[in-house]
């Protein structure tokens, strides 16, 4: 057998080392992100019970990697949690995120997710802005983008994008995701806001 000497070891390591430092050799690590999408319409979701006499509802709408999205609203204000059932998702802290204005969501749930694994849900909703009305006297809808990080651990809001502060909303929204979803601490880290604090996310706040 031929021997190699400890100098001829060391130099391919070396080259290796240089390589991956420098991005010539992609890691074997490297994680991908990416975005599916599923529906929170009426039609595509399961009404649990009957409307309450304020008008309050709750539906199950299918979700991803076997969670569903759990979307209750009472006295026009809406609330929306995950889980992998119902009642998992109703005990969350999402499940008792209330905005103080009227509100809801648009009926499109975009799941973010790493290696094929989602880890944020990214949601639009519309806050009522009572302060500004339209022609006809009612709140004009001022629109914001939630991101809500999902199982394994708690069910929570993580950070609110104004989505007429920026024209690139939907893009800071799955940054924040990225980076700060997976390791957001509900209970004790506070919602983070993104971009410019326009009257939607001020609204959502009070």
């Amino acid at each position: 057998m031929k021997r190699v000497s400890h100098r001829q070891a060391i130099v391919p390591a070396a080259t290796a080392l240089f390589a991956a430092a420098f991005g010539l050799i992609s890691p074997a690590s490297a994680q991908t992100f990416s975005s599916s999408y599923t529906s929170s319409e009426a039609k595509d979701c399961r009404t649990i019970g009957k409307p309450g006499d304020n008008g309050s509802t709750t539906q199950v709408c299918p979700g991803k990697s076997g969670l569903v999205v759990v979307i209750s609203e009472d006295d026009l204000r809406q609330t929306v949690s995950v889980g992998p059932d119902r009642i998992a998702a109703s005990k969350e802290p999402a499940a008792e995120a209330w905005f103080a204005p009227f509100n809801s969501t648009a009926p499109t749930v975009e799941w973010r997710a790493v290696d094929g694994k989602p880890f944020a849900i990214i949601q639009r909703w519309l806050i009522a802005d009572n302060n500004d009305p339209d022609k006809a006297g009612s709140p004009t809808s001022k629109p914001m983008l939630a991101v809500t990080r999902l199982p394994p651990g708690p069910v929570c809001h993580v950070a609110y994008i104004d989505g007429q502060a920026k024209r690139n909303a939907n893009e800071l929204a799955r940054q924040a995701a990225d980076e700060f979803a997976r390791d957001f601490k509900c209970g004790k880290d506070e919602v983070k806001v993104i971009g410019e604090k326009g009257s939607a996310v001020s609204l959502a706040k009070r």
